[in-house]
């Protein structure tokens, strides 16, 4: 499912106008009666009475007035409050405003801060409230009496229907604006934008449909957009395909470096998590001396003891050894509990730049790839990243805040200027390609704030790359998978307290699930995302 920032919204909307040749008053109706089932579905019918339609001038607010005809033709009682000289609006909203007027549907000027204050006295009577104040555009902060409108509404503390997007949420980052409409469900159209879908813009955006108004499905893959929202269908036609006969050896092998002293889980927890994922065999590399406490704690997985630093980290005199080793294996995966001992940096730096199968990189490997991110422009193999924001910070120079900021724009150029698959993790995970696709996840929950939970993640994708799936596939399905058990143990057990070794148990459960050949309702289990259950929503 593709998701646009605001430009691109709107280069399909002025394509579909001037090249398709569908009239822009049309997109506008089409969204408005969309929108205004939406708004009965899921905001009106539980909260009746009258509504108020706080509306700016541009095409967000046409869409307001169409959504007020709508109600007025239903009988329910509907107001428009109009926060901009009538005399401004322009094109297909000022006709739409006209129809209004033509119908006798009440229309309240409040183009200013005294006609805001004496028009509250009426506001404060609505029961629910239509937003269609500002749209996708907005990139500053929301100033003047659009502020305090917005201000005033919630502290109504009404149920709030955004018209495209909460008033006051930057479309493209997710981020407010100063301040922002805190909305109980979002009618969007044509493509769910960015804004919706990161945080903290997916929490005041609300249930959230995504309004079909007309614009052809190709127009976004010709202007180039290049954000999408993990599918679960295109997931299932992407995952390893197993035949009657297979055995072992088809399902691939997978060799994992991991383990110093006090981290032996983070080792156990990255190889039993490959072997929920169905790789065949996991043959897991670790400091000589742990050698023997990793055989009594993983079963399925084999062990390998490596010449150890004083620290009881990987040394460098490995390198070899693991490179030949490595030489038969589907995929290596380096760092759950590796310990940032400086020899296991050179060793780090050795193996990136010699390794003949794909990487999976975590944990403290990424802590010593961030004295020098230089190394991994010379890898040999696909590289997949897999930072937190914390390890982001140390790898970009960025800070957090800045990241945090705008996970998306620091995920892709990261991944474009090293060349590598690069998993942002956090709430909305995303997931840069180096050509710069991103792609944005809908599964998990805050119950994951928990140790061992990127060990498992690594292991997933580690896993999936094994048994033959193309490495920014395997990214995707590691991400959305790990999220996906996540959130089933958090139905079954409640939102905090599960642990990472539990999630590991569900993962072959949820790999069912989406292949199965029944539609599972798959996205956030707690806190639905969209409340239309379209196919690739």
């Amino acid at each position: 499912m593709y998701i646009v920032t605001a430009k691109e919204m709107q280069q399909m909307d002025r394509a579909t106008i001037e090249i398709m040749g569908i009239p822009g008053r049309l997109l506008m109706e089409n969204a408005g009666r969309g929108a205004t089932a939406f708004f009965l579905e899921t905001t009106y019918r539980n909260h009746p009475g009258a509504v108020g339609i706080i509306a700016g001038r541009g095409n967000n607010g046409g869409d307001g007035f169409v959504m007020a005809r709508y109600l007025h033709q239903m009988g329910i009682s509907a107001t428009v409050f109009l926060m901009a000289d009538p005399n401004r609006i322009e094109g297909d909203a000022s006709t739409n405003l006209k129809l209004l007027n033509a119908m006798g549907v009440p229309v309240i000027e409040v183009a200013d801060d005294n006609a805001f204050s004496a028009a509250k006295q009426t506001m404060v009577h609505q029961h629910t409230w239509i937003d269609a104040i500002l749209g996708t555009g907005l990139k500053s902060d929301v100033r003047g009496h659009f502020q305090a409108a917005i201000r005033f509404i919630n502290e109504q503390e009404r149920p709030v229907f955004a018209v495209d997007i909460a008033s006051g949420l930057n479309a493209d980052t997710g981020q407010v604006c100063g301040t922002c409409i805190k909305a109980y469900a979002t009618a969007t159209f044509g493509f769910a934008k960015i804004g919706h879908l990161t945080y903290p813009g997916r929490t005041l955006t609300g249930k959230l449909k995504v309004v079909e108004i007309g614009i052809p499905p190709t127009v976004a893959k010709e202007i180039g957009c290049r954000q999408h929202l993990i599918s679960p269908r295109s997931l299932k036609t992407e995952m390893p395909k197993r035949s009657a006969t297979a055995h072992k050896g088809d399902t691939g092998h997978l060799l994992i470096l991991a383990g110093s002293q006090g981290k032996t889980g983070a080792a156990a927890m990255a190889s039993t998590s490959a072997m929920r994922a169905g790789a065949g065999l996991v043959t897991l590399g670790i400091p000589d001396s742990l050698n023997p406490i990793l055989e009594t704690i993983v079963t399925e997985t084999m062990t390998i003891g490596l010449p150890e630093t004083a620290e009881t980290g990987i040394s460098e005199t490995a390198c070899d050894s693991i490179l030949s080793l490595a030489t038969d294996k589907q995929c290596l995966a380096v760092g759950p509990g590796l310990g940032t001992d400086p020899s296991t940096g050179r060793l780090l730096e050795h193996l990136i730049e010699k390794c003949p199968v794909p990487m999976v990189i975590d944990a403290d490997a990424l802590n010593l790839i961030a004295k020098n991110p230089a190394m991994l422009n010379k890898a040999q193999s696909p590289l997949v990243l897999t930072p937190h924001p914390g390890e982001m910070f140390r790898l970009s120079g960025h800070t957090t805040a800045t990241i945090q900021s705008n996970r998306i724009q620091h995920a892709r150029s990261f991944a474009q200027n090293h060349g590598v698959h690069l998993v942002l993790k956090g709430a909305a995970t995303v997931i840069a390609d180096p050509d710069g696709t991103v792609f944005i996840n809908s599964t998990g929950n805050p119950g994951m704030a928990a140790g061992g939970m990127g060990d498992v993640l690594t292991g997933l994708i580690a896993g999936f790359i094994t048994q033959g799936m193309e490495v920014g596939a395997a990214a995707r399905a590691g991400v959305f998978l790990h999220g996906l058990a996540a959130d089933r143990m958090a139905l079954q057990n409640g939102p905090v307290g599960y642990l990472a070794t539990e999630v590991i148990n569900t993962i072959p459960y949820v790999i069912n699930e989406l292949l199965s050949d029944h539609d599972a309702p798959f996205g956030p289990q707690l806190d639905p995302l969209f409340h239309s259950p379209d196919e690739d929503l």
